[in-house]
């Protein structure tokens, strides 16, 4: 579950207390106490079509390579690229 500060914006962060828990921000004092058990559970939907390129691998040969690419430094950076066969 992620929950937003409605005084600053922030992400809320789940606290576990003594007698309770509850979601806090962490730069105002904004506290939300849970008062009912959460129950729902929700997973992103994986992509259909994966990226893929038509490049054999070197170990196992299979035809195709699968690949991802993420921002993992400073915008400056380019993005990284992880394959997967």
């Amino acid at each position: 579950m992620l929950l937003f500060c409605p005084a600053c914006g922030n992400v809320l962060v789940a606290e576990e207390g003594a007698r309770c828990h509850r979601f806090a921000c962490t730069t105002c004092p904004y506290v939300r106490n849970v008062t009912r058990k959460v129950t729902s559970r929700r997973y992103p939907k994986l992509k259909e079509n994966v990226d893929s390129t038509a490049e054999p691998c070197p170990k196992c040969e299979h035809p195709r390579a699968y690949f991802m690419q993420l921002q993992t430094r400073s915008a400056d950076e380019p993005m990284t690229t992880f394959y997967k066969d």
